[in-house]
């Protein structure tokens, strides 16, 4: 019989502040070299369920378990705090949320100082991950300095270095440019099966993953377990053929924008113009410049050089939090009092922000908190918005809402410029496409012209949108 490294029987999770339990009644079993996938809609429990695997709840919060857990064998109870953490690795949705150390050789040896690795084998260890995750180049490098995607593979490095027997992933495509992303994959199956590491991933994006996983358990939205069975490929999400609603009044101009900072140069005489309720996605590989940009553009990073003209930006960044004011989901979402509260309304509807009205904004689940930071600036109604990856963390429902609201705001004049790495959801909305590569502006190119250029695709670490019918006709 296969060795069960997980065992969870009747187990549910709650916290004191909620009024249901997050998890409730789980029930199953995770052997050794599994492959396994847990699904569900967003804020239904399953990043807590991670922190229940690798023992960060309840050691580290103020919930309460019910139910009995067993790993490798063992009572979790059993487990000192911090014991288990050396054979269970997590690779954060937040990769920020994981990093002590300023730079990439320093993190990682911080990670095998808690191990009392011999400070003798740290060096053949710290250079075997690196090449291993092609990370190399990066060792010494300030991890702030990094893009978030980049963050992404540094992080995942800091938990293969423990070597681990169990590698636990939280949405662990959702900053990785689709190059990047597929590389991940097909990375992550050689490492898998070459060690029999057993792999547990949150994941909302599982058409990119192919015929990976072995197996998918899905909760549903009260964090009770719907689905227990072999995992079988998915289809993108297919969105609704969108009209472009351009005017012809530019709404945002650049000229020869530029950023440097530390004598490192992150921007390169960027110039392009913006039209009256254009959608504009920013793309390119990770560590580009995308985030740079929008930030250069809302006034967040001091332009260098060159000008930037619009009467009124607002900013949903890659990190919600940052933008959090209040200790209430709809305080937030109407902090500004630019919007009725009929529309206020609406937005909380339809990006499923009611149900979690009175919860504070940095207790509810990642995918939530970019939500509520999305409904507080399309409530604010800034001419302009930049949005930077606003599909992370989303559900199918979620994403075709998201499409829906930006769509509508588009019609009525607002101009959004959107950061993504999800092709389909970019295919669907995008009049024009502006490619970045190594801090240089290639050019701004019309929606369709990009998905059929093999070459720009190649050149910027993208893949051709896939699941949308007959791509080519649609933009005729």
């Amino acid at each position: 019989m296969p060795e069960e490294i997980f065992s969870l029987n009747g187990v549910s999770f709650h916290f004191p502040e909620d009024s249901k339990k997050t998890l409730e009644n789980l029930s199953f079993s995770v052997c050794r070299g599994e492959k396994l996938v847990i699904s569900g809609p967003s804020g239904c429990g399953k990043s807590t369920l991670l922190y229940i695997l690798n023992r960060l709840y309840p050691d580290n919060c103020d919930g309460s378990i019910d139910g009995e857990i067993r790993l490798f064998g063992k009572p979790a109870s059993d487990y000192a705090p911090g014991e288990i953490n050396h054979r269970v690795a997590t690779v954060f949705q937040d990769p920020d949320s994981q990093f002590c150390m300023p730079t990439v050789e320093e993190e990682l040896a911080f990670t095998l100082e808690n191990l009392h690795t011999p400070f003798e084998d740290m060096d053949i260890r710290i250079t075997a991950v690196l090449e291993l995750t092609d990370l190399t180049y990066l060792r010494k490098a300030v991890i702030q300095s990094l893009s978030g995607g980049t963050k992404q593979r540094v992080a995942t490095a800091c938990a293969l270095i423990m070597d681990p027997e169990v590698l636990l992933l939280d949405e662990p495509l959702s900053h990785l440019d689709p190059y990047t992303a597929q590389q991940f994959v097909d990375w992550l199956e050689k490492l898998q099966t070459r060690s029999s590491l057993t792999i547990v991933a949150v994941e909302h994006r599982l058409s990119s993953w192919g015929s990976f996983f072995e197996r998918e358990i899905q909760l549903d939205g009260d964090g009770r377990l719907v689905v227990d069975q072999s995992f079988t490929q998915r289809e993108p999400v297919l969105f609704p053929k969108r009209y472009s609603a351009i005017r012809e009044t530019t709404a945002l101009r650049a000229e020869e924008l530029s950023f440097t900072i530390n004598n490192r140069q992150l921007l390169s005489s960027l110039s392009f113009s913006v039209e009256r309720g254009e959608i504009v996605v920013i793309a390119g590989p990770n560590g580009s410049g995308k985030s740079t940009l929008v930030k250069s553009l809302c006034g967040i990073y001091k332009k260098s050089t060159g000008t930037v003209e619009s009467k009124g930006i607002g900013y949903v960044p890659q990190s919600p939090e940052y933008l959090f004011l209040t200790q209430q989901v709809a305080q937030e979402v109407a902090y500004s009092g630019a919007s009725s509260r009929s529309e206020l309304d609406r937005l909380m509807t339809n990006l499923r922000l009611d149900e979690i009205h009175n919860a504070h904004p940095f207790a509810i689940s990642h995918g939530q908190k970019r939500r509520v930071a999305i409904a507080a600036m399309l409530a604010d109604k800034r001419p302009v918005l930049l949005m930077d990856e606003p599909t992370s963390g989303q559900d199918a429902a979620a994403l075709l809402e998201l499409f829906e609201l930006i769509d509508q705001r588009s019609r009525e004049g607002t101009t959004l410029l959107i950061v993504t790495h999800d092709m389909e959801f970019a295919a669907s909305l995008a009049d024009s496409v502006l490619l970045i590569k190594g801090g240089e502006l290639t050019g701004k190119f019309a929606a369709k012209d990009v998905w059929q250029n093999e070459r720009l695709l190649t050149l910027h670490h993208l893949l051709a949108p896939k699941g949308v019918a007959d791509l080519a006709k649609s933009f005729a």
